[in-house]
């Protein structure tokens, strides 16, 4: 079944795909962008999520299929991905089953396993922390929307415009409290490093300097393994950078998108 999602504009295809407490508006701003700036602006509820049908089992490879799923009722021979967090999961992992189908690759606030250090190790403890801190909270009886009003403060650096936190917290206040839990559960199964030698697209990592969730050194040192990769940091920005500094990221991307392919490398 094909994914729900929101498209606009004309000319080549990005589609971008939010993280675990997003769904298409998460890139609300992007799109507008995008379709303004002459593509065609592709932004997915991934399973689950939205009017998205879920997925068993709720894995990335099941992910990533659906994922294709979309690209080919778009009648897409290839795209450019833009994924945030858990949406540069999905990215990657489409990216090593189906490489030729991905010409263009933007990585923001994500790793490429999701217990990693920095020094390419893992911090398993750090996982099992992040896990247990959001299904302890839905446990304890907090709704979707409360968990938003928790977490989002708490995600974001000094710079952030009020308006992309209330946006962050509108998107984290939609997830069906089902598919978030099961969604944190497929977190901790993914581990694709190995494959980032292996990445023949030019790829953007966009880090923010106060991201606690994906930090600037683990992007850095996934850029570093991507042979034709390029780092940006935003400054004062933490991990929802789309909507912290919409203008910023927006910048950044296009730029990268606009690049003569002969000069990405």
């Amino acid at each position: 079944m094909i994914p729900a999602f929101s498209i606009l504009g004309s000319g080549p295809t990005v589609i971008l795909l939010h993280g675990i407490g997003g769904g298409h508006t998460a890139f609300a701003p992007q799109v507008e962008t995008l379709a303004g700036a002459g593509y065609r602006a592709v932004a997915w509820d991934m399973p689950g999520y939205g009017r998205s049908a879920p997925i068993e089992p709720y894995t990335f490879k099941g992910l990533a299929q659906r994922l294709l799923d979309l690209i080919d009722a778009l009648r897409c021979d290839q795209v450019t991905l833009v994924g945030h967090s858990m949406g540069g999961m999905v990215a990657q992992e489409l990216v090593a089953r189906k490489p030729e189908r991905v010409n263009r690759l933007v990585l923001c606030g994500t790793s490429a396993a999701f217990a990693q250090r920095s020094d390419g190790g893992q911090a398993n403890d750090w996982a099992q922390r992040f896990i247990a801190q959001r299904t302890g909270l839905l446990d304890a009886g907090l709704s979707m929307e409360q968990l938003a009003q928790r977490l989002i403060p708490q995600m974001v650096g000094p710079g952030a415009l009020p308006e992309g936190l209330r946006l962050a917290e509108f998107c984290l206040a939609q997830v069906p409290s089902a598919t978030y839990r099961r969604a944190l559960g497929a977190l901790v199964s993914f581990n694709r490093q190995r494959e980032l030698g292996q990445i023949g697209a030019p790829t953007l990592l966009i880090s923010g300097e106060f991201d606690r969730v994906a930090t600037p050194a683990v992007m850095r040192q996934m850029a570093a393994a991507i042979p034709l990769a390029r780092y940006a940091e935003m400054r004062g920005i933490g991990h929802l950078m789309n909507l912290e500094a919409p203008d910023t990221f927006d910048d950044l991307l296009l730029e990268f998108l606009r690049e003569p392919p002969g000069r990405l490398h």
